[in-house]
């Protein structure tokens, strides 16, 4: 059978039990995006795009965000500074903005290593929820080695390791490298569940 289509899903829905003479209607659901983050190698384009399909959520990859100039200068293997990122994070701060503001949902894969730029995309913002794909620098390095269709060189990992400041399981979901769609879902409902970050909207239970 042919997976559904976005037209075919029902809309996503809160878990609140249904309104009854004695308990006023459950609210709205939270509109919800949520922010793939690693570094270079991690999988945030691809399982990003994999868990937006699963959802039938639209999904932004932040690399297409990038003023030229930062493609350029991560092309020739520079790294990028705090100056460089400022306008880049804050186009996609704007993005989720429009989002939540038109109560729609949406995944988007961003690097976001330092706590400044993950407290950029949030400000103003009611989310987004971070999900942090953790890898060590071994298996990174190698994934990094066989890619051929990406601007960023392999070297630059080296300096997105010494600028990455992970986020704990009070900021993000965390969760491997190496996880399914059905798993960065499931560790997701399992965080809304215990009343932390995420609100209970996926529909999965």
């Amino acid at each position: 059978d042919q997976p559904p289509t976005t037209s075919d899903r029902q809309p996503m829905t809160s878990n609140q039990p249904p309104a009854t003479d004695n308990q006023p209607p459950a609210p709205d659901p939270q509109p919800l995006v949520l922010l793939l983050m690693g570094v270079s190698g991690s999988g945030k384009s691809t399982l990003g795009a994999a868990v937006a399909a699963e959802l039938g959520w639209p999904f932004f990859d932040g690399d297409d965000f990038h003023p030229p100039e930062n493609v350029a200068k991560m092309a020739a293997g520079t790294p990028l500074d705090d100056a460089d990122r400022r306008p880049w994070l804050a186009r996609l701060h704007d993005l989720i903005a429009d989002y939540l503001a038109r109560g729609e949902p949406a995944v988007v894969a961003c690097s976001a290593l330092k706590k400044a730029y993950r407290e950029q995309l949030r400000t103003g913002n009611n989310g987004p929820v971070f999900v942090y794909l953790r890898g060590d620098f071994e298996r990174l390095s190698h994934r990094l080695a066989g890619r051929r269709d990406h601007y960023m060189p392999a070297g630059l990992l080296e300096s997105q390791f010494a600028d990455l400041e992970e986020p704990g399981p009070d900021e993000a979901v965390v969760v491997d490298i190496d996880a399914t769609v059905g798993e960065v879902l499931a560790a997701i409902e399992e965080k809304s569940s215990r009343g932390a970050e995420a609100p209970k909207v996926l529909g999965l239970g």
